[in-house]
């Protein structure tokens, strides 16, 4: 038998169940796994208060690593024995062990471990589409990041000094900024005492950045725009204040002809060959040590509710993972 844990309604931390569930056999397409280590992030708090709707009852968690222990029919890329990592639906990475489509999962590389997977397949990747799919960015830019002391944050610092990118990081606190400035973050703005925008033009001779990425959402929304240079793009690729409030096109073009994206993990890896560049890139960053996960908080399955709160209380730096 298995454990995992399940929600039946939307709701606060308190709606995740700790639970004993029984694991077949892996059809056709699927295999089933061993997990050895399970991430958290934040867009697991967003299927639980039904932000992103999910057919209940359901699994929760959708990053997670481990080990192949049966292969069903029809599978061709993996076998019994194979390290492998994943991000993405179905939902259910909160468990010992599961059965999933074959078709999402990535070939772990030796030298990584089972911990760092789980911290970093979704933010890694995460990083890597936003760096190196969503906008030309050239040595010498500067950019403005929200939350650079989270997982991607701390991620996304990193990789962007080996691009030569400039980045201006917003935290919460003087700890949080001395983190982000320890992994490459260029400027630090401590938005609980700054005034965001103000500061970003500040720090760019009035101009602004041609690129912010906000995963905040609601409460970052208004300073983003105001911090973009003229014909400048905000990247909103999460929403942990709330949604984005509803866009009149027409202040877009008030503001410097503003350009608007709202993007999605899924949609740039959903292809295995971009997903196999994306991870390729992202692994050799990793292996190689260019690039480090930091794993900050680390909590046993059973703790998911407190791990959340925890989460959404602002409490956790860097990546956070339920080891076994």
């Amino acid at each position: 038998m298995a454990n995992a844990i399940r929600f039946y309604e939307t709701g606060g931390p308190e709606v995740l169940k700790w639970e004993t569930v029984e694991v077949g056999d892996p059809g056709h397409g699927e295999v089933r796994i061993r997990h050895e280590a399970v991430g958290l992030n934040f867009a697991d708090t967003y299927f639980r208060t039904g932000l992103y709707p999910a057919p209940l009852p359901a699994g929760m968690g959708v990053e997670a690593a481990g080990v192949i222990e049966a292969v069903g029919p029809g599978v061709t890329r993996f076998r019994e024995g194979d390290r492998v990592t994943y991000t993405g639906s179905p939902l259910g990475a909160y468990s010992t062990d599961r059965v999933m489509p074959a078709e999402h999962l990535i070939s772990l590389p030796d030298g990584i471990e089972f911990e760092t997977a789980a911290a970093m397949t979704m933010r890694g990747l995460t990083t890597s589409y936003l760096l190196r799919r969503i906008h030309p960015l050239r040595a010498g830019d500067t950019v403005l990041l929200h939350a650079a002391a989270g997982g991607v944050g701390l991620i996304f610092c990193q990789w962007a000094k080996l691009l030569g990118v400039n980045v201006i990081g917003t935290v919460s606190s003087d700890r949080k900024a001395d983190v982000a400035r320890a992994h490459g973050c260029d400027h630090v703005i401590v938005y609980t005492r700054e005034d965001v925008a103000e500061r970003v033009r500040e720090l760019t001779d009035g101009a602004g950045v041609p690129v912010v990425y906000d995963s905040i959402g609601a409460s970052t929304f208004e300073a983003s725009l105001d911090s973009l240079a003229r014909r400048g793009l905000l990247v909103a690729f999460g929403t942990a204040s709330g949604p984005l409030p509803p866009v009149d096109p027409m202040k877009l073009a008030l503001k410097g002809s503003l350009f608007l994206t709202r993007p999605a993990l899924a949609d740039y890896i959903a292809e295995p060959a971009e997903r196999a560049d994306l991870a390729n890139e992202l692994f050799g960053h990793v292996a190689a040590g260019r690039i480090k996960i930091e794993i900050n908080q680390h909590y046993a399955l059973k703790e998911a509710e407190q791990a959340h709160r925890d989460l959404e209380a602002g409490k956790t730096i860097g990546s956070s993972v339920f080891s076994f």
